[in-house]
């Protein structure tokens, strides 16, 4: 018997089968994409913290343990790769002589590298100019000296004479915070940051001048460190790799006994990283769990259109002597149909698009599968279970009439928004953050709270969307008329409007899933094109442009180099308000503007507004809101400032406060003023330096042009290196492949929801066409009902539809003001995606229309039906 009805099914009902596997498949499919697409993402978040590390451990020698007792202990651990001695020494400063004029830093830090240590930890030194077989000097040392390759530098030792010695090369330190941090201390005792002035000597000279001289005498100035390598057979998953670092770690501490001390860089990255991939694991299927409940829902409604037809073959199998077992087990069968042709298509689906290729495919496979198999029970076997359970023989000659629950969905939506709009508020004032400091350390704190109110607000849309419809074509008849008016006609615009109403709950489903499926499409896409924007905002403050250079050279020079398109000069002082000393920075009110300002960084107005009001008032000058709530500003309030001019001596002026800058380019997270570079030059006298954001189309080689022709002495970053060295691995997430995904398959859904299911419904008011035509409706009268309850579905989709997308994109991008730092100023729409979404979504509805005009014609089978 199952086998014939199967059969029966196959032929009879062969086109809602494969349209309700389909549904299925695509819940499948995606169900895979998102499992591996999680996995490939956390590799690669794991992949990078490890990338990112130049020297995995740092172990601190104890005073007076054996180096080499020490070194032999940490070589012979599992997955020691490479072990390097490098010795600190930590000494009153250095001095050189430009010209007729002498340069003396303050305290210096001078390190001891053995050769081949810069092979290995290839991350830690960058050469800039010169030859780096010698010694090496900082750059910042090297501006502060005006020291180049060749000059003479003379390291000044406690209690002795200074020793000279020969610059072979100027360097950058990108790893300078993990360089110089304090093995022995907790992070909140670390340095807040790295010395200004260091000198690296080969290993052999700095035996000869600073170990040779000083052990004796000032061996507690001297330390010994060991840069170890390690090999990466890491787990892929951050969190597992993290705690397989970790306890390699503690072993070798547990090892060493008290004769040194692990500096673990490589798990304090990784531990930065699991939490981004816990964060990014949320986030991935909160963009994509929409989607396959879309394709659930598109699969219940496509069986619910073949009710009526499954109530009349169950109640006719019952004549026939069928009991309710075997009923429930042709339910099943149909039920076991839909899901294994789903489950095979939706996996080959997602291992012709990529998935098989990866590794992990058989675990997504079998979770897609799973995911397919739950669509399907609460799709197809739960109402197929409940039809069978209350079907009887008389039942199937009733006309069904639409359940009465007018004040469900309405109360449900209202209580789901009001309880999102709660949840939203609360985030907004305790927002989780994820601060990337200018020093290169993310402080991360992650509330998965968050997510609670676009959860609701999705059931609230949902539930919004079926019960505006169901009252739109119930109390809302002259609204719904004059839509059908429009196609049929005044005369048959009360029919129109009452085969509507009849068929209110099918069409009520049908505008829910529209509107879900283009609020998921629109929102997405937005969603992830703001993410994308917003994702090198964090290193373009830090950097404050492509290319950043402080030099003494005049902004022609910097205008000229290959590659420049600006060169925006910017002015970085030091000035005291009290005994507090704070970053200044001077600005040309009108050129600063250039440089991509966003009004989100200002308080009391926007960009423009606050940068015209420096530029009336040369004595205007904007706060950074800690010092605003430190000092209880208000506007007009003047500021005393003791400025460090360019000679020896500070000036001293007075300002007015005329609004609060939360950020700004290269500028610190704290304490910091922003004021007319023009009066600054008035009152504290043109500096010797200046700052210049320059934007470059290709900001690294651009840079290395700078290099050769502003010499050792400019100091020059780039934006893509300062965005590898600040980023946590969260930031370097790349939503692309997501977003390709879940737009495709938001189209899909949407020509499945517009086009398929409108047919479905169409499919079964066969007989109702056939009725209105033998009554003598003709042709072009029923062309009209088909194309007015068409111009009704879409019309509320789209209005319902782009409502609920603004409403969902706003509190997503409200989720992403946690995400980075500084926020949007406003979503980024992707507006030729939105118009794709709604012109397939009218395309599909009309070729159903079309199609279902077709076959709205008089049908003798159908007329005979009761």
């Amino acid at each position: 018997m199952l086998l014939l009805w199967m059969s029966g099914l196959i032929r009879r009902r062969g086109a809602r089968i494969v349209a309700a596997a389909l549904a299925v498949a695509a819940a499948v499919a995606l169900t895979a994409y998102l499992d591996q697409f999680v996995t490939t993402s956390q590799s690669s978040m794991t992949a990078r913290a490890v990338s990112r590390v130049a020297v995995d451990w740092q172990v601190a020698v104890s005073p007076g343990a054996d180096v080499a007792k020490v070194r032999s202990a940490v070589t012979t651990q599992p997955g020691t790769a490479a072990v390097f001695p490098v010795s600190y020494a930590r000494l009153p400063g250095l001095s050189a002589r430009s010209g007729d004029e002498q340069h003396t830093t303050a305290d210096a830090v001078v390190l001891g590298i053995p050769a081949g240590y810069r092979d290995v930890f290839a991350g830690q030194i960058r050469v800039l100019s010169g030859d780096p077989a010698g010694v090496l000097i900082a750059q910042q040392t090297a501006s502060n000296l005006h020291a180049a390759p060749g000059s003479q530098v003379a390291v000044h030792r406690p209690g002795l004479p200074p020793a000279t010695v020969t610059v072979g090369a100027v360097v950058d330190l990108p790893q300078a915070n993990t360089l110089f941090q304090d093995v022995d201390a907790p992070p909140s005792a670390q340095p807040t940051a790295p010395p200004d002035n260091v000198l690296i000597l080969p290993s052999a000279l700095y035996s000869q001048v600073i170990v040779g001289p000083m052990a004796s005498s000032h061996g507690q100035a001297l330390s010994t460190q060991l840069h170890v390598r390690r090999d990466h057979p890491l787990p892929s998953s951050p969190s597992a790799a993290y705690v397989a670092e970790t306890a390699a770690s503690h072993h070798l501490d547990a090892v060493l006994h008290g004769l040194g001390h692990t500096g673990d860089n490589l798990a304090a990255t990784l531990d930065a990283a699991r939490s981004d991939a816990s964060y990014a694991t949320v986030l991935f299927f909160f963009l994509g769990l929409p989607a396959v409940a879309v394709a659930a829902g598109i699969t219940a409604v496509i069986a619910a259109t073949g009710a009526t037809r499954r109530r009349r073959d169950y109640a006719l199998a019952r004549t026939r002597g069928a009991t309710t077992g075997q009923l429930l087990l042709l339910a099943g069968g149909e039920a076991a149909l839909v899901a294994v042709l789903g489950c095979l298509l939706g996996i080959a689906a997602a291992a012709v698009g990529g998935g098989a290729a990866t590794g992990g495919f058989r675990s997504a496979a079998l979770v897609a599968s799973l995911a397919g198999i739950a669509v399907t029970v609460v799709s197809v076997a739960v109402p197929a279970w409940r039809e069978v359970r209350s079907t009887e023989i008389h039942a199937a000659r009733a006309v069904v009439a639409t359940p009465r629950r007018k004040a469900v969905y309405p109360v449900a939506a209202v209580v789901c928004a009001a309880m999102s709009a709660l949840v939203w508020q609360h985030t907004r004032g305790h927002s989780y953050n994820l601060v990337l400091a200018p020093e290169g350390v993310a402080a991360i704190s992650v509330d998965y709270g968050a997510f609670t109110a676009p959860a609701l607000l999705w059931i609230a849309v949902t539930s919004g969307a079926y019960g505006l419809t169901m009252v739109l074509l119930t109390r809302g008849r002259p609204v719904a008329g004059a839509l059908v008016r429009v196609w049929t006609g005044r005369p048959l615009a009360a029919t129109g409007t009452s085969m509507l109403t009849h068929q209110r709950a099918l069409i009520a489903r049908t505008v829910t899933l529209l509107v879900v499926t283009l609020a998921f499409a629109i929102s997405t896409a937005t969603f992830t094109r703001t993410y994308q924007q917003q994702a090198t905002v964090d290193a373009r403050l830090t950097n404050g442009a492509d290319v950043t250079v402080t030099t003494t050279a005049p902004v022609e020079t910097v205008a000229s180099v290959a590659g420049v398109r600006s060169a925006q000069p910017l002015q970085h002082r030091y000035a005291y308000v009290g005994a507090d000393l704070q970053d200044l920075f001077g600005v040309d009110p009108a050129g600063i503007r250039t440089v991509g300002l966003q009004d989100s960084w200002f308080t009391g107005g926007s960009a423009n507004q606050l940068l015209d009001r420096l530029a009336r008032q040369p004595d205007a000058i904007l706060a950074s809101a800690e010092t605003v709530a430190d000092y209880q500003l208000r506007p007009g309030d003047p500021i005393t400032l003791r400025i460090n001019g360019s000679g020896t001596a500070a000036s001293t002026a007075t300002f007015h406060y005329a609004g609060v800058v939360t950020e700004f380019p290269t500028a610190p997270k704290d304490s910091f003023f922003v004021a007319n570079a023009a009066y600054l030059n008035h009152v504290g006298g043109a500096p010797t330096t200046t700052t210049y954001l320059v934007s470059a189309a290709r900001p690294a080689a651009t840079a290395q042009a700078m290099r050769k022709r502003l010499g050792a002495q400019a100091t020059i970053t780039d934006i893509t290196t300062t965005a590898a060295t600040i980023g946590s691995s969260l930031t370097a997430v790349d939503l692309t492949g997501l977003a390709r995904i879940e737009t495709s398959f938001a189209i899909v859904l949407v020509l499945a929801t517009a086009g398929l299911l409108f047919a479905l419904t169409l499919a079964e008011r066969r007989r109702t066409f056939t009725l209105a035509a033998l009554i003598g409706a003709r042709r072009r009268h029923l062309f009209g009902f088909v194309a007015a309850e068409a111009f009704v579905i879409i019309v509320a989709a789209l209005v319902l539809g782009a409502a609920s997308a603004g409403i969902i994109t706003v509190m997503l991008v409200q989720v992403l003001h946690g995400v980075f730092d500084p926020p949007p100023d406003h979503p980024s729409v992707a507006w030729a995606y939105t118009a794709l979404v709604v012109a397939a979504a009218i395309g599909s509805l009309a070729v159903a229309a079309l199609f279902g005009a077709r076959h709205a014609r008089p049908d003798p089978e159908f007329a005979r039906e009761r």
